[in-house]
Formats: structure tokens, sequence, C-alpha cells
């Protein structure tokens, strides 16, 4: 009998390696959102949440913090102003000013990760301990109140609009049944897990006109001749796994980021629960946001936008996979080269070309580099927690490029869906901003 046993990291550190500056302007205890963000990721780990519907929490939980700064304070414009699908006002029954609109926007991440995620409740937790930090710091308890309030409404107005983006109607669609031999996808161990979310590209863009509106080229032709360019790219995955030096591995460790990784020992399977690549990304956006010294309202901008582009990237990321349908290195490498082989990374349950952290990682870039600088150095200790790390960089490009080249070194993906993916989440991440461009937002530091 397999027992099924996870072991859980639910470390919600408040470190502060990576911070090589002092910040500009330290915000209250109670105004820290990387620390709200930790405790919805924490969730996510628990539910082990697949890596695109990560993307799209993280987007819905920071839309109610972004509303609620923009009604306040004018110098935010208007999530209307450049998502077009979103039509609701955002006015809100109780008056400006009755309410701290930072506290309702803390509250308001939470309150939308509480009704969205399957174990949401556990954030409930969370709720009762920011109140008695805000108690703690002497806030007063009709503004408390009122502030809950407001939040509890702009939640309501959040998840009205989360209805529309067809995530309710994914379940109704026809289930995606693998394809055995030739260049398609096929479960790979040690799990064999069914393909993660392939009508993906079905959700309702943020900023992006459609899912398919940045196809890359199409990968490399699928052959078995040894002398084929396609052979070639899998002899390197094969090559480039034996005997790595100790930085390919810290790499390829520090990038992994797959909530479902598993390893066997004898007859039991142990869930390692990790965070996903979308929530390694969101750590990215808060750990630099502190760095920059940003006010509440400036760093809740940052986060949004992040959110959005990630959301965005997995979209069109998804829509690719699923049409090119592409064969990992683990089954081709196993049946043409060497059965024997096994990647040092598990591969991810799902079609290979593009590579997932190629386009979001670039995406991400891109937006971050736009908000905050292009040689915007800091040092990254989101995988702390899981053993891993810390690791800096001196841009957001430079992280996005390791975070590729990992896929690579860990095998598995091919290079093509590298180099490719690059090039498709850059420019998911143009799109993103030329839009908001377009509606003023502009440099936040």
């Amino acid at each position: 009998m397999i027992k099924n046993i996870s072991i859980f990291l639910l470390l919600l550190c408040s470190s502060t390696l990576g911070y090589a500056q002092k910040n500009k302007k330290s915000l209250p205890d109670y105004l820290q959102l990387d620390n709200t963000i930790k405790a919805i990721s924490a969730v996510m780990i628990h539910d082990v949440v697949n890596p695109p519907a990560a993307a799209r929490y993280y987007n819905y939980v920071m839309l109610g913090a972004y509303n609620l700064t923009a009604l306040n304070n004018k110098e935010i414009v208007p999530l209307a102003d450049f998502v077009k699908t979103y039509k609701d006002d955002n006015q809100l029954s109780i008056e400006k000013g009755k309410y701290n609109y930072q506290i309702a926007a803390i509250y308001c991440m939470l309150e939308t990760g509480k009704q969205m995620l399957p174990s949401g409740f556990m954030l409930q937790d969370n709720e009762d301990k920011y109140i008695k930090l805000l108690k703690d710091n002497k806030i007063d308890d009709d503004i408390i109140k009122l502030s809950i309030a407001a939040a509890a409404e702009m939640t309501a107005k959040v998840i009205k609009y989360s209805k529309g983006d067809n995530y309710n109607k994914l379940s109704g669609r026809l289930r995606y049944t693998p394809i055995k031999g030739g260049k398609n996808w096929y479960p790979t161990p040690p799990t064999y897990m069914e393909a993660v979310e392939p009508n993906w590209k079905t959700i309702r863009p943020m900023l992006i006109d459609s899912s398919n509106e940045f196809v890359p080229v199409r990968p490399t032709p699928f052959s078995t001749d040894s002398t084929s360019e396609f052979y070639k790219q899998a002899y390197d995955v094969y090559k480039v796994s034996k005997n790595p030096p100790l930085e390919q591995v810290a790499i390829a460790n520090f990038w992994d980021c797959n909530p479902f990784a598993v390893t066997t020992s004898g007859h039991m399977m142990i869930g390692f629960k990790k965070i996903s690549p979308g929530g390694h990304w969101m750590n990215i956006a808060g750990i630099v946001t502190k760095k920059a010294g940003l006010s509440f309202d400036r760093s809740v901008t940052v986060l949004t936008l992040e959110a959005v582009t990630l959301m965005d990237a997995f979209i069109s990321c998804w829509d690719e996979k699923y049409r090119s349908n592409g064969i990992r290195p683990e089954t081709y490498i196993n049946k043409y080269i060497d059965i024997t082989w096994t990647p040092y990374l598990q591969t991810p349950p799902f079609p290979e070309y593009p590579s997932g952290h190629a386009v979001l990682s670039n995406a991400s870039a891109g937006i971050l580099t736009y908000l905050l600088g292009d040689k915007f150095a800091y040092t990254d200790d989101s995988e702390v927690p899981y053993g891993v790390g810390p690791r800096s960089f001196k841009s957001f490009y430079e992280a996005a490029e390791e975070a590729s080249i990992s896929r690579f070194y860990g095998g598995i993906h091919f290079k093509d869906a590298i180099v490719f993916g690059n090039k498709q989440g850059r420019l998911v991440a143009a799109k993103v901003i030329e839009k908001i461009k377009a509606a003023k937002i502009t440099r936040q530091n």
C-alpha cells in the first residue's frame, strides 16, 4: 500500500535577507504586504494549487487591494482605465475618511483569498491575528470595524468580477486524453499525473487581447534520427545532467518551484509541497518593493501589476503548451537514448513547449523593470523556507535568464522551449506595459 505523506513547510519568515540598503520609508507592522502574500501562498501550498491557478488567485487577491487604494488616492490609476473588462466603479457605501483604506486593502487580500481558495477558511486565523495586531497598535475600534466592512464590500466586487473569467466552466469541458507515442506529451514518473489545466486558454485574460496573441514559432520538428536537431537537443539535456557542477545544481534547485514534487522510498511516495513559480515572483515583488522603500500605495501597484502579468503570462503559455503538445525530455530520452535516465528535477505534469518558467519569468522581469528600473540589484530569499538559497541578482532579467536555464539544467526542457519561451514572455510584458503606459502608469520608484 502506497502512503502519501505531505511534508508541509509553512515558514512565514520575515527574513531581511536581500535588503542591501535600508528602506527609505518604514511601514508599520500592520501594513506589511509581503506577510499577507506569504499567508495566502501558504494556503496555496497546502492545497497544492497548480501554477496557472495560483497566478489567477494572486491576480484577484491583489485587485481588491488595488481598487481600495485607487479609490482613496487620486495618484493611483483606476483599474478600469487599463483593464477594459472591469466595469465596476468601486464605489462603497462607507464614506471615504471614515475607514483606513490601507488597512482595508490588507484585509481585502485575506478575505478574497479566504473566499476563493479551496482551503481559504485557513485564512480566518490570519484575519483574527490581523485584527489583534491593529488593536495592539492602538487603531481605533470604529476605524477597524469600518475598514473591515469596506474590505468586505470590495471583496464582493472582486469575486463577482472573477466569476466572469470562465474558470467555473473548466470542469465541464472535454477532458484531456494523452496520445501515446511520437512527438506527443505523455504522463511521466513517478506519479504519472494527468495533464494540468488543458483548457486554460479559455480563461479571460486581463491585459493581453487573447490567449493566442503571442503564439511562438513552431518547436523543433520531432525526430528519432540521431543526426536530427531534435535528437541533438535531447542529447544536450542528457549530457548536461552528467556530473553537474554545484552551481548548476544550485540554480536548478532554486527555481524548481514544483507544487507537485514527490520522491519515492520503497513503497512510499513523499510529497514535498513547494511554492509555485508565480508565488516565487510575487515574493520577489515583495522583496524589491521593500528594498526600494516604496510607499504602501505604490507597493500595492507593483504587486498588482506583477500578479496581472503572471495571470496573462500563464494564459499565453498554456495556449501553446496544448497546441504543440510536446514530448518531455524524460519520455524521449528513456525511449531513444537511455532507458535508465532520470532528470534532476521531477518532470511537471503538462506538455513541454514552451517553458512556463521562461514565459512567466521574462514577463515578470519586463513589468518589474518598467516599474523599478533595469539595474535593480536584490537578493532573493524566497526559497529559504524550503532549504534553498538565497541568491543575488543584478537585474530582473538576470533572474529571468537564470530561471529559464534552470529548466534545462533540471532535465525537464529542451533548449528551444527556453529560447522561444523567453521571447514569448517578453512579448506578454510589452503588451502589459503598452496598456498601463496608455493609462499613464509610470515608474514607481
